[in-house]
């Protein structure tokens, strides 16, 4: 469950971030990209397969628990994954009309599976909680999406050159924004556990007073290295990038922004087996 959340979010966000980079960055570029997310959403989907019990996917309690993920979500991804293939397949070539359709259906199909994603692990919940959960995934696959792409982009000034810098400037103004969203939602989030705590009612699967002694406890390392690692961490290496990607120095920044995706990789991988854990959207 956890890999097939981080995956998903992953290939989703790298469609979505396409629609950032400028035209410039060349048509090898946003093919290899767009090969990217199809693989990494195909993978996804194999491990949900591989998951899936009879009331759906078997949840962090054990077969005697199961998340169930509405049909609508996986066939949202389906598509996400179909329109994908089809702009891989003829971008720089016939259908240039069809490609920006592409693009949309990718992008929407790929959203759309995400807070159904969110939707199906809330189920229980209160309301609040529901939307701060589809919040937090979205924010998760932009953050994870622009860290990519940035990377990829950074790494393409050795194929291209003539690329002007400009371009992995935005990107990674892009990824800047995408990391403050995504503290914020965190920050949300840690204060909503808190509150249920203090309130006494708490979604399901989270037991009164459970979150905020699991953050205090030995257990709580996994919270705490996913605020190290997750966020913590990029804030640095974002801003290093940024100066580095204002002086043009591109493979600078983009040995900066390796490190940044690695530390992103980690934190969301954690934040995937918190919100199983806790069903805290950290």
């Amino acid at each position: 469950m956890i890999l097939f959340l981080f995956l998903s979010h992953l290939g989703v966000g790298i469609a979505l971030t396409l629609v950032f980079v400028s035209r410039e960055a060349g048509v090898k570029f946003f093919r290899f990209n767009a090969g990217l997310a199809a693989i990494l959403i195909a993978i996804a989907l194999a491990f949900f397969a591989g998951r899936a019990g009879p009331g759906g996917i078997i949840g962090p309690g054990g077969p005697g628990r199961t998340v169930g993920l509405e049909g609508v979500g996986l066939v949202a991804l389906a598509v996400a994954e179909a329109a994908l293939l089809l702009y891989w397949a003829t971008v720089g070539r016939m259908l240039a009309r069809v490609r920006p359709a592409m693009t949309a259906i990718a992008v929407g199909g790929g959203v759309l599976a995400v807070v159904l994603q969110a939707r199906a692990l809330a189920a229980g919940d209160a309301v609040p909680m529901q939307v701060l959960t589809a919040v937090s995934f979205v924010s998760s696959a932009v953050l994870l999406g622009s860290t990519c792409t940035a990377m990829i982009l950074g790494h393409w000034y050795l194929v291209i050159p003539s690329l002007q810098g400009r371009h992995l400037q935005s990107i990674v103004k892009l990824h800047i924004a995408s990391l403050v969203f995504r503290i914020v939602v965190v920050g949300a989030a840690v204060f909503a556990g808190i509150a249920l705590w203090e309130a006494g009612p708490a979604p399901s699967g989270l037991n009164v007073g459970s979150f905020r002694r699991y953050i205090m406890s030995v257990d709580g390392i996994f919270f705490w290295q996913r605020v190290l690692f997750g966020l913590a961490g990029p804030a640095v290496l974002s801003y290093l990038t940024w100066e580095t990607a204002k002086i043009r120095s591109t493979q600078s920044a983009t040995g900066i922004l390796y490190v940044d995706f690695f530390t992103v990789v980690v934190g969301e991988v954690l934040a995937k087996y918190l919100v199983l854990a806790t069903r805290v959207p950290l």
